[in-house]
């Protein structure tokens, strides 16, 4: 069984009188440790397909599973802690709390765990140094540049060590050498610690860094050729 599966997956909303559908019988499958991308249009379903896996939101019709666990069966607060456990979400925006560190940023998901104080001020130094942020720990965001904050968004998002990072428009906001710095960062997640990303995008330079790229439009899925630098980092 893949790591990620959907199967006959359909999602609408009602926008006043129009009913719209972002995903419309979609399957799709994602090995564990697969770098997949989503490439597509605004407005094409790519945040309703991540939020469906990540747990935030639920199909009309069809099935989600993630690690072998049908979403479907879990709710309130089961859900919630399945979701802290197994996945860490990066934003375009960061997302950041502007009055706490980068540290106390980084810590916030750990408070859903029993974990003692030193056991969360180990596992945020790991998450920083992943990043490579060990000497911004005690920086505001408003004292951080743009590509910075996005790192430390993606520190919060693996100081749990979840098994699944989803990753929506991550280098939307920032400038060229900061997105390629996110970039790379994502990769080295990949390949050396095994993460299984999924990132939503609608630019094919950061599609190419994937290892898998699937087309969304219409509802519909279809598969992109082999990215060119598949997973190559600078």
């Amino acid at each position: 069984m893949a790591f990620l599966e959907l199967t006959g997956v359909t999602r609408t909303y009602r926008k006043g009188e129009s009913v719209i559908t972002p995903l419309d019988d979609v399957t799709l499958s994602i090995e564990a440790g697969e770098f997949f991308v989503l490439l597509g249009p605004s407005g094409s379903g790519k945040t309703t397909l991540l939020n469906l896996l990540a747990g935030i939101d639920r199909p009309d019709r069809g099935r989600v599973v993630v690690a072998g666990r049908d979403l479907a069966g879990l709710r309130g607060g089961a859900l919630a802690d399945w979701r802290a456990e197994h996945v860490g979400y990066v934003f375009q925006q960061h997302h950041l709390v502007p009055v706490l560190t980068a540290f106390e940023n980084v810590e916030l998901p750990l408070f859903l765990f029993p974990l003692s104080a030193k056991q969360r001020h180990e596992r945020v130094a790991l998450a920083l140094s992943a990043v490579g942020l060990t000497d911004r720990a005690d920086h505001l965001p408003r004292q951080l540049s743009g590509g910075q904050e996005q790192r430390v968004a993606i520190a919060r998002a693996i100081v749990a060590d979840p098994p699944l990072l989803v990753a929506d428009e991550p280098t939307g906001d920032l400038d060229h050498d900061s997105a390629e710095a996110v970039l790379t960062l994502l990769v080295r997640l990949n390949r050396e610690r095994g993460k299984t990303i999924v990132m939503v995008t609608h630019d094919p330079r950061s599609a190419a860094r994937g290892t898998r790229v699937v087309h969304l439009d219409k509802g519909r899925l279809s598969e992109a050729p082999a990215p060119a630098a598949a997973g190559s980092a600078p």
